[in-house]
This record gives structure tokens, sequence and C-alpha cells, in this order.
């Protein structure tokens, strides 16, 4: 399996859709010329890359162009992919956390991967040797629940849980509490699919802020947005 069918394996659904259309830009070219690099350029942008990284990428995939004297699309195809994993690598330790106690709430759409990804950044941070512990605070689902116990067990993190239908904000005042008293390094708080236009469950995130800042106001704070971790 060649180097760009890799790539286009292990990237996500939406990104898939940047490949593809990267395949028929190199398909449709005979030579490299300024037709090639603004198809390209359209193509990246269009993938919601954004206009400055993409600038970036093409910038840097002349100067490799230039460098390696190369003549055919096909035989620059490598450097596009090495120049665009430089630009998207953030480095193992790019969520470190400021190696201080931290509590990271994980928040999205429905179906996106919320408790997977919570399951696999507490196994992360295990490996890195930081006592994590875990929050059950997507209550609407009892298989939520039962995943990031699941969870739990494979990574070994402790778990703070209710019951389906509890209060979320309960469930992270008794993890902060928890995280607190056993003093752990991060606490991973997973939450219920909601989007922005549903003001109750909206005014849900501003409760579980308001706890977390009552109860632990010196921990540092990490709010991140799964948009596809499936």
């Amino acid at each position: 399996m060649g180097l760009f069918s890799k790539l286009k394996e292990g990237l996500t659904k939406t990104r898939n859709n940047i490949v593809s259309g990267i395949d028929s830009v190199f398909s449709g070219f005979s030579k490299i010329d300024d037709d090639f690099y603004d198809e390209l350029e359209e193509t990246l942008i269009m993938g919601d890359i954004g206009v400055r990284a993409t600038e970036e990428i093409i910038e840097d995939l002349k100067e490799k162009v230039k460098e390696n004297k190369i003549k055919q699309p096909e035989e620059c195809k490598h450097l596009l992919i090495e120049t665009i994993k430089e630009k998207m690598n953030l480095g193992e330790n790019a969520y470190d956390f400021e190696n201080k106690q931290s509590i990271v709430m994980l928040i999205g759409v429905n179906g996106v991967g919320k408790t997977t990804s919570v399951g696999k950044l507490a196994g992360l941070l295990k490996a890195q040797n930081k006592k994590v512990i875990m929050a059950a605070a997507d209550t609407f689902r009892a298989a939520a629940i039962e995943q990031l116990t699941e969870w739990s067990k494979r990574t070994g993190t402790d778990i703070i849980a209710q019951s389906e239908g509890s209060d979320p904000a309960a469930v992270i005042f008794d993890a902060v509490a928890a995280a607190k008293a056993r003093n752990a390094d991060v606490l991973l708080c997973d939450t219920a699919g909601r989007l922005h236009n549903k003001k109750n469950l909206m005014e849900e995130l501003k409760k579980i802020d308001r706890v977390i800042e009552r109860s632990y106001p010196e921990a540092y704070r990490e709010n991140l947005i799964v948009l596809d971790a499936t």
C-alpha cells in the first residue's frame, strides 16, 4: 500500500473529501504549472483547510518541488502529504494541560464520538503517568454511562457516575470533589450531545460551568469541541 493510500485510509470521513479532491487534481494535470497550483489551492480551501494554512502549504510545496527539481505532478504527491502532515502535527504534548490540575470537558452534537474520545484521552494521559478521573455527565443515555464504565475498566481509570436521568451538574460536582480529594491530574468530563440553539441544554452547560468555577476555581480549564471522532 502506497503512502498516499495509507494516509487516505487513516483520514476521517470529513478529510476523505479533501483527499478525493486532491486525487482528482493530480490525475487531471500532466505538468506542474500555475494552473496546477491554483487548482490544488482551491481544492484545499474548499476542504476547509483554511486560506492561510492553504497558502503556507502551497508555498512550502513549491519550494520542495523546486529543490527536488520535480516536473510531474505524481512525483510531488508525497511532498504534498509531507507538507500537510507537518502543518497538522501538533505534537504529543500539544495538550499537556499546563502540567497542573485540570478539568477537560468534551462537548459536541450527538453521535460524534465524545464518550469514546474521553476513554481514549484517559488511556493517553494514563500512559503519560497522569492520575485521571472520568465524569459520566451524559446522563441522558444509559449507554453512555455503560460505555464510559467499560473504558474505565480498560484504562484502569476511576469513574464518577450516577444513574440515567441524574442532574449532569451534580455528577460534575461529585467528580470535582473526587478529583480534589484524590489529587487527580486531569478530570475528563463526558457530556450529552447538544445543539447551540437548544436553550435548555446550553443552560445546562452554563450550570456545569458555574459548579466547576465555584468548587475548583484554581483548576486549569479546557473545553474540547468534538466534531467527528468516529
